[in-house]
């Protein structure tokens, strides 16, 4: 039987109410006394009510994270390190992590939003990908209910967020393309209503117009996110009249499906076609060939939007309440100068 304060009270020949005032550390209760109930409460291996401390404080000591994915599975690693860093900060500040996956923008997503919020499972929620209209961070700002988003939103509503500057870094994909002599890139990016997707393809045309280069909509696509829609939407563009020497991805998922097309037509990635990525997922070092990408920080990324949401649970300022980092290149072999006989090639001559 587990020991309760009317054991120890019993032991001690207190009230439970003093043996309750003296864990519970209040001034009242003598300095003596309390010594006595916390010794006494240690020989007896006494363990307190994590759920009644947490009733009495009207906290759940509990976050939650609704996993934007459809199907019954993580279909993007990104999501699993996300998480990894984001479970490991909870535990740490011994805090508990409630986990829900809901396909986005669906009644299911926004019904489960309201039960966590209203039924007050959690103290408060992490927001992964923003959205361009995302009605999860409308509804919890109307609601004033606390929480840290990965990824800015486009309308005028100050919360909390971290992001990684995916424009500054398709830029720097980009340029690294035509640094090589690409001149005819595609780009698959990601759904249009994702904020990311927005910032990721503005880092493409940035860099294509800072150099003159014309950006054909035949070689602008939207992909998924998903490795097999990589391979479709890489199976057009390869097939097109005057296909192009690179194809940037607007994640790492997507590049691999674009060299899985590539590969099945017998072309070369690195030399007869260039693939960049976005992300750095752990699976890419060791693909073949391994690949070129724009790494952000995943699992670091999930640790701090953590810690800046049980920072404001503690009532804490944050240094930062909006942060932005920048993404570094990460150069490998999926990515070369264009082969022989390539338009980017005479153009480059």
């Amino acid at each position: 039987m587990p020991v309760i304060l009317k054991d120890i009270a019993a032991r001690l020949n207190l009230s439970v109410t003093t043996v309750s005032r003296a864990l519970g550390g209040y001034p009242d209760v003598a300095a003596e006394t309390r010594e006595r109930v916390l010794q006494a409460a240690e020989e007896m291996g006494y363990h307190p009510d994590v759920t009644a401390q947490r009733l009495q404080k009207r906290r759940t000591d509990t976050i939650g994270l609704v996993i934007p994915t459809s199907g019954p599975r993580f279909s993007d690693p990104y999501f699993t390190e996300l998480l990894a860093g984001v479970g490991n900060e909870t535990a740490r500040q011994q805090f508990e992590l409630l986990i829900a996956t809901r396909p986005p923008d669906t009644p299911e997503e926004r019904e489960t939003y309201e039960r966590m919020v209203q039924g007050h499972r959690v103290d408060g929620l992490l927001v992964a990908r923003t959205r361009r209209r995302d009605e999860r961070i409308a509804f919890l700002c109307g609601n004033g209910f606390p929480f840290v988003a990965f990824g800015r939103w486009g309308e005028e509503l100050d919360f909390p967020y971290l992001d990684v500057d995916g424009q500054a870094g398709m830029d720097q994909a980009t340029q690294h393309l035509i640094n090589l002599g690409h001149r005819r890139i595609a780009y698959i990016g990601a759904p249009r209503e994702l904020m990311f997707a927005h910032f990721r393809l503005g880092g493409y045309r940035q860099a294509m117009e800072r150099h003159g280069l014309p950006i054909e909509d035949g070689l602008i696509a939207v992909g998924d996110l998903t490795q097999k829609g990589g391979y479709e939407e890489a199976q057009r563009l390869l097939g097109l009249k005057v296909p192009p020497t690179a194809i940037l991805a607007g994640n790492d998922l997507t590049a691999l499906g674009v060299i899985s097309a590539a590969q099945e037509r017998g072309l070369e990635v690195g030399r007869d076609l260039s693939v960049v990525g976005f992300d750095d997922i752990p699976q890419v070092e060791h693909a073949h060939p391994s690949l070129t990408t724009v790494s952000q920080p995943i699992y670091d990324i999930g640790v701090t939007i953590c810690r800046m949401l049980i920072q404001l649970l503690q009532g804490e300022e944050l240094t930062e309440r909006q942060v932005l980092w920048q993404p570094e290149l990460v150069v490998r072999s999926s990515s070369g100068p264009p082969g022989p006989g390539t338009v980017s090639r005479d153009l480059a001559k």
